[in-house]
């Protein structure tokens, strides 16, 4: 009953909301793609499957710090190879 009430007083409070569930997925990414494993390994662990729908896993992508993370490792990688960008 306590949803119920919560939910009249804030119909739209789910819009911006995000689970804990995503939060502990979403370090859980970023912690196993500092360990080198790819977006696609990742993505496809029983953890992540088993935890988040399909919209809640493309709803992860978007998140900054996702985002951030993935983009970091692929500028140092980049610069780790000598090369002059825009070759």
């Amino acid at each position: 009953m306590g949803r119920l009430a919560d939910l009249l007083r804030s119909p739209f409070s789910f819009l911006g909301a995000r689970s804990s569930q995503e939060e502990r997925v979403a370090a859980y990414v970023i912690r196993e793609h500092e360990r080198g494993r790819t977006l696609a390994e990742i993505l496809d662990d029983p953890y992540v499957r088993n935890r988040l729908t399909p919209q809640q896993a493309e709803r992860l992508l978007d998140r900054p710090e996702i985002i951030r993370a993935f983009a970091e490792h692929d500028v140092a990688a980049e610069k780790a190879t000598g090369r002059p960008p825009l070759d």
